[in-house]
């Protein structure tokens, strides 16, 4: 097994795992667990595939990415009960696969495409797709809306990875440097609530001082 398909089915084990933990929370059936557990797990990898192109996606080639999403939502189904804080682990699982995610989907954007700023990009967006669609089925509050640093972590890993790759760098490194890069961004945004300026509303000028 290569690295780029090792990455990729840690990456949906982990998202399925959040995903799964989102339905525990929600208290549903085992079929909701698996639903989604699946949805979470293929979905950033979903979005990636339509956006390069590389149609049928890849779930669809390689059916046993949906078993491993399968599994995972079955065994957190059987297991979540035994943990403390599920939404505290959903968080920093939701790291870890996007992490592995944001340095799979610049890989993947390199290779179909060969540029640095789709890759970029590409790695950015699949990697926060499967944790958004996640969210929004299971009426979750959107990680995209927490104040601490998310999508930016994502940039950061998708860009080292691209200047990794630029810079003649092997292939295991360009990963280890990616994932290292966004999870101590994420991580240290989860520890230490670290954020950017946020946008202060100003008070609108009297009609008047315009004319």
């Amino acid at each position: 097994m290569s690295i780029l398909e090792f990455l990729d089915y840690l990456a949906i084990a982990v998202f399925a795992a959040t995903g799964a933990l989102s339905a525990s929370r929600k208290q549903l059936d085992i079929v909701g667990f698996i639903f989604l557990a699946a949805l979470t797990g293929i979905g950033g990898g979903t979005f990636r595939d339509v956006i390069l192109g590389q149609l049928p996606v890849f779930w669809v080639r390689n059916p046993n990415y949906m078993l491993v999403c399968l599994g995972s939502g079955i065994l957190v189904y059987f297991t979540a009960h035994l943990l403390e804080s599920r939404y505290k682990l959903l968080l920093w699982l939701d790291a870890i696969g996007l992490s592995a995610y944001a340095a799979l989907g610049a890989a993947k954007g390199l290779a179909a495409t060969g540029s640095p700023v789709v890759a970029i990009v590409t790695g950015m967006l699949t990697s926060a797709f499967g944790g958004v669609l996640r969210d929004i089925v299971a009426g979750e509050p959107s990680v995209l809306l927490r104040p601490e640093i998310y999508i930016s972590a994502a940039l950061a890993g998708a860009a080292v990875f691209t200047g990794a790759s630029a810079l003649g760098m092997s292939q295991l490194s360009c990963f280890a440097a990616a994932m290292a890069t966004c999870l101590v961004i994420r991580g240290g945004a989860l520890i230490f609530g670290w954020t950017f300026p946020v946008y202060r509303a100003r008070p609108g000028r009297n009609p008047n001082d315009i004319l």
